[in-house]
């Protein structure tokens, strides 16, 4: 049970605040006399700090959301929380072993403490102020890795790119191509950090993304933090990489093979931004077909000097919402995007061009 780490958690903020320079801290072995109703607070911590006296009123939770920031603060404001002695500021401060991105954002703007148990500790008080960021917790950057990857990513997907419908489990199931299971489970995860709406109730409960920017950025953030994409690398002799883009996509359509085209080759025609470029990234279900078009293509293994590249895909499923442009499939907006992130050279500028203009969230 989370009540038996309440004085672990406490401990932990009270080990922080006291490595602070000029800052001394203890746990309060008495009520608050003059305070109306604060047995909801795990711990009381008088602190001085800048000359000023004040008292830490700490609420503990396990994982915290924007929703569950909400709750909080009607909690708060619902509470006299003034003091029996003037010259002692209350400040009120949410402990917990996990907070969100989109709470801690929160909590600032409402002027309301916070600390988490990765160190990060945010601490507004009359004539003091501390903030300090640090990464999340273990367990909530492992949350926040899995939402990104294999059949949840392809739910995340479709409603990034559908951002403007509302959809039941079922409908979101079938056009993301995963289990219903999957998919109420990951409109259920995005709702806790407040980027779903939600209307009806029962088997008619619809949802939209409310905030595709922050699930975006999210998204971004994990994959920046990720191990580059491993390539395959080959040279396509005689052939420029504008039109290697239609030669590559002939010969994978001749053999069937599911294919879509990435990167700057595909940024290209979603929203010209270089003069040119040298190389040309495919997502490719490998299968023997694949290596069949590759022949086809005259394409041969290099270390070096590569003007074509694959990234293998595992299914189906990271094609998703691809979209056909000229003569070629190119991965959806999207994909390219967090493709390009993990790109080199200018790939990052071209990767921010493509979302202001192309996807434009």
């Amino acid at each position: 049970m989370f009540h038996a780490n309440e004085r672990q958690l406490v401990q932990q903020l009270l080990a922080i605040l006291q490595t602070l320079p000029g800052v001394h801290a203890n746990v309060a072995p008495r009520e608050p006399t003059g305070a109306a109703n604060v047995r909801g607070y795990a711990a009381e911590i008088d602190i001085s700090i800048a000359g000023k006296s004040l008292t830490l009123l700490v609420e503990t939770k396990k994982t915290v959301y924007p929703r569950d920031v909400q709750q909080a603060l009607w909690r708060i404001k619902s509470q006299d929380n003034r003091s029996a002695r003037p010259d002692i500021d209350i400040v009120p401060m949410l402990a917990a072993e996990s907070l969100s991105p989109g709470a801690k954002d929160l909590l600032r703007s409402e002027q309301v403490g916070y600390f988490d148990s990765g160190g990060s500790l945010y601490l507004p008080a009359p004539g003091a102020y501390v903030y300090i960021d640090k990464p999340p917790p273990k367990a909530q950057a492992s949350v926040m890795r899995s939402l990104f990857t294999g059949r949840r990513a392809q739910a995340i997907h479709t409603l990034l790119m559908q951002r403007e419908h509302w959809f039941g489990v079922k409908e979101l199931a079938e056009r993301s191509q995963v289990s219903p299971a999957t998919a109420s489970e990951i409109l259920s995860e995005l709702e806790k950090f407040d980027w779903i709406a939600s209307r009806g109730q029962g088997p008619n409960k619809q949802r939209h993304l409310r905030d595709p920017r922050a699930l975006l950025d999210a998204w971004a953030a994990q994959v920046a933090a990720s191990r580059p994409a491993i390539l395959r690398r080959y040279f396509v002799p005689g052939t420029k990489a504008e039109a290697l883009v239609d030669s590559a996509a002939q010969a994978f359509e001749a053999r069937g093979v599911g294919y879509a085209i990435s990167n700057e080759a595909a940024a290209q025609r979603y929203a010209p931004f270089l003069s040119s470029f040298g190389q040309v990234r495919c997502r490719v279900l490998v299968t023997p077909e694949a290596n069949e078009a590759l022949a086809d293509l005259g394409a041969r293994v290099v270390n070096e000097g590569a003007n074509f590249a694959i990234m293998e895909v595992k299914s189906p499923g990271d094609l998703l919402l691809r979209e056909r442009v000229g003569n070629a499939w190119l991965a959806s907006p999207i994909h390219v995007y967090l493709d390009l992130l993990k790109g080199e050279g200018r790939a990052k500028e071209m990767a921010e061009h493509l979302r202001n203009e192309r996807i434009g969230c």
